[in-house]
């Protein structure tokens, strides 16, 4: 063989060599960047909705945007925030006519809170959260002319969580966000411990 060929076979060689190489490099680096993909997200962390009692005006819009009927988003109420009070302005409306139960004397227009006699003066207001449709009128009453005990959350129990959720897109205090699914937004008054 002459050196001519002998230089083209090592050339051919060297050619071949370097485009395996190249070639498996790349898919090494093409399957280190999907397995990179896989391992980020499988540890990112879950987000979920979640109403910021801070930002919320109580605009109703959560009973009427959610994709769920009823809304996800809900009424709770802050226990150690409550006064307890005979007159609960989450319960009744601020100018009530007469201090029964009746239905005509109640802002909640499904009757979700239930309302049960400690002792004088005091009584405890629950929420049904199965009756609850998320108007938040007990809220804003609460927040108006209480101590904001009571106030809109959703439930992740209940949430599709979905991509964009319908009912951040109206509201109107921008109150609806993203939140760590291992955290939730504290009510109104409580700092993060």
């Amino acid at each position: 063989m002459t050196s001519y060929h002998m230089a083209s076979e090592r050339e051919k060689s060297t050619r071949r060599g370097f485009i395996q190489k190249t070639s498996r490099a790349a898919g090494y680096f093409l399957l280190g960047g999907v397995a990179g993909k896989v391992l980020s997200n499988g540890g990112a962390e879950e987000m979920v909705w979640q109403v910021d009692p801070q930002k919320c005006i109580q605009c109703g819009n959560c009973a009427t945007h959610c994709v769920l009927t009823p809304s996800a988003s809900r009424c709770v109420h802050e226990f150690s925030m409550c006064g307890y009070c005979r007159i609960c302005t989450g319960f009744f409306p601020t100018e009530v006519a007469n201090l029964d139960e009746g239905a005509e004397n109640q802002l909640c227009p499904v009757g979700a809170i239930i309302r049960r006699y400690v002792e004088e003066p005091y009584f405890e207001y629950t929420i049904d959260r199965d009756l609850c449709i998320g108007c938040a009128r007990c809220v804003k009453g609460c927040t108006s002319y209480g101590n904001g005990s009571l106030y809109m959350q959703i439930q992740r129990d209940l949430c599709v969580n979905c991509n964009e959720c319908s009912i951040a897109i109206v509201c109107e205090g921008k109150a609806i966000h993203r939140v760590p699914a291992n955290k939730q937004y504290l009510p109104k008054g409580k700092q993060n411990a």
